[in-house]
């Protein structure tokens, strides 16, 4: 199976950028704490990543059943996220890829919270 990325022209599209890109960016995230947080924190957050990861693959793969996993992963995501002081503390101490990271990874939850629902209404009406 080959995966090509090309422009998204549908809201299922968008949303399937969205979970690729929130992996990638949950890698990234995985790479800034590997040597910053506990270690059982730090596994704590890879197997939330390996779930991310697995519904991106049944995501590519067309699975119709992977929309609701991307919803209940991106609301546990935030749910875990932002009550943390310390992510908003990496823009005011000058960390920009911590920033970077918490900031557009915070939004492309949000993103896929607000689509997710619709495409699911969408699809439920055809």
């Amino acid at each position: 199976m080959r995966i090509v990325l090309k422009h998204p022209r549908t809201l299922k599209g968008i949303i399937d950028l969205f979970v690729f890109l929130s992996v990638s960016l949950g890698l990234l995230l995985l790479l800034q704490t590997y040597d910053v947080l506990p270690v059982f924190v730090f596994r704590i957050i890879t197997i939330g990543w390996l779930a991310y990861l697995l519904v991106a693959i049944a995501v590519a793969r067309g699975y119709k059943v992977a929309y609701p996993g991307v919803l209940v992963l991106a609301f546990l995501t935030l749910l875990v996220s932002l009550p943390q002081r310390t992510h908003y503390s990496l823009s005011e101490t000058g960390q920009v890829l911590g920033a970077f990271t918490f900031w557009s990874g915070s939004i492309l939850q949000i993103g896929l919270l607000v689509m997710v629902p619709i495409y699911l209404r969408r699809r439920r009406k055809k």
